[in-house]
């Protein structure tokens, strides 16, 4: 009884573990922003906006090829050190590298069909896609609509990001298919008549069956 009782935990309880160890083009937040005050304090013409985009990594590739490294563009151990004066921190606020990483993985498999109760590659129904693409990327959640609807915090229409949960009343009551938010007015999602594909949030179908979102990063 007692594993059972820890089994259901684990799974009932949103798990998040980030990829540390670089920054790159794509990488969102704080950290970022640091990397570029730094780097507009040594001279590198750009601008801390908290965005590592294109002109950010080619600052960093700039630093790097003044500094001797390796010229790629990505904050690593070696390049942060040098830059920073300190070593990368083992654990940072990751939240726009798992947005990143999870938008990434869910994209890879548009196109696959649609299979009531499917996990896996060979055919996902909608929840099962969600907890897929978010367990492999070191985030845990419940396996059906309805309890993932249960999770993290509630958010509005007006403030979702990429990332969020979205959820649909379709046929059933309550929450009865879950997708994730792209940006942009976008989400994914496994159908049962299209498969895996991308959506817009506002369309006539989802838009009248729309019912909530949940952010878990």
């Amino acid at each position: 009884m007692r594993i059972v009782v820890i089994v259901l935990m684990l799974v009932c309880t949103v798990s998040i573990t980030y990829a540390s160890g670089t920054f790159e083009q794509g990488d969102q937040g704080q950290d970022v922003t640091a990397i570029q005050e730094r780097l507009i304090a040594l001279g590198y013409d750009i601008v801390a906006d908290g965005d590592f985009g294109s002109a950010t990594a080619n600052a960093v590739k700039a630093f790097q090829r003044d500094h001797g490294l390796e010229s790629d563009g990505v904050v690593g151990a070696q390049t942060y050190l040098s830059l920073m004066g300190r070593d990368i921190p083992v654990s940072r606020d990751g939240s726009s590298v798992a947005v990143r990483r999870i938008t990434q993985t869910s994209f890879r498999y548009v196109g696959v069909p649609y299979r009531f109760g499917g996990t896996s590659p060979n055919g996902f129904d909608c929840s099962g896609f969600v907890q897929f693409v978010y367990g492999n990327n070191g985030v845990n959640l419940p396996r059906t609509a309805d309890q993932q609807f249960e999770m993290g915090q509630p958010v509005s229409y007006q403030r979702l990001q990429p990332g969020d949960l979205v959820f649909f009343s379709t046929y059933a009551p309550g929450p009865s298919h879950s997708g994730i938010y792209l940006g942009n007015g976008k989400f994914i999602s496994s159908t049962s008549s299209r498969g895996v594909v991308v959506d817009a949030l506002g369309s006539g179908y989802w838009g009248a069956r729309y019912i909530g979102a949940r952010r878990v990063l």
